[in-house]
């Protein structure tokens, strides 16, 4: 994918090391020359000086081919400028770094697919909404220490028709993670799961798991069947 991510701070620079990692296309802007600078020769990635909310720079950084733009700025205000230029050039994808809650609506009105709080943010959590976006954290519990969160069951998943006892028992799954409800879209009905409920494309399944075993769960979960 070709990502771009606006702000060289530690979030952003976690971030583009990760993605680059995984051999995403990705480019980084920065108001910062310095930063701009250091993270370049840090890990080769492309890094543009200018502002993320001038439509100069986002052209400077080639928005129009962008699968997903990150907004991690410090600034709210440059983070809900850069978030409807982006999708004035069809961005799909959008994801904003949220410090101030009274900007959550304006995002939201901007058609911001993903909002994360500068309270509970974590590079994980922006890695997973732009790897698996089938998979949306609702909240946490225990003081952080485990989520429970969506996965949306996507075409060709491994776990279509198998059972929740089959997927549970698979070694491949976080032993700390557990079904807590069914929201099938064709019948629109939720359920309490069953060890014999047959899982279907396109239904959507909450778990409560520990923060450790979200990514692992969400993988499983949303795996193509091997072919």
């Amino acid at each position: 994918m070709y990502i771009i991510i606006a702000g060289a701070g530690m979030v952003g620079g976690e971030l583009a090391r990760y993605l680059m990692e995984k051999k995403h296309d990705v480019v980084i802007i920065d108001a910062n020359k310095e930063s701009c600078d250091r993270i370049f020769a840090d890990i080769g990635v492309v890094a543009i000086k200018g502002s993320a909310a001038r439509i100069e720079t986002l052209k400077e950084a080639q928005i129009h081919k962008a699968d997903v733009m990150v907004a991690a700025t410090v600034n709210d205000a440059d983070n809900l400028a850069c978030s409807i230029m982006a999708k004035s050039f069809g961005v799909q994808q959008i994801i904003v770094r949220m410090r101030d809650p009274a900007y959550e609506n304006a995002y939201k009105v901007a058609g911001v697919n993903t909002v994360v709080r500068v309270t509970d943010l974590m590079v994980n959590q922006l890695i997973m909404e732009i790897e698996k976006p089938e998979v949306h954290k609702i909240t946490s519990i225990g003081h952080g220490q485990a989520d429970i969160f969506v996965v949306t069951v996507p075409d060709h998943s491994q776990v279509i028709g198998r059972t929740i006892q089959e997927i549970v028992s698979s070694n491949n799954f976080p032993s700390q993670c557990v079904f807590i409800a069914i929201y099938n879209n064709q019948s629109e009905e939720f359920s309490i799961p069953r060890g014999q409920q047959i899982i279907n494309q396109g239904d959507e399944l909450f778990l409560i798991s520990s923060t450790e075993d979200i990514k692992a769960a969400g993988d499983y979960l949303t795996a193509k069947t091997a072919r």
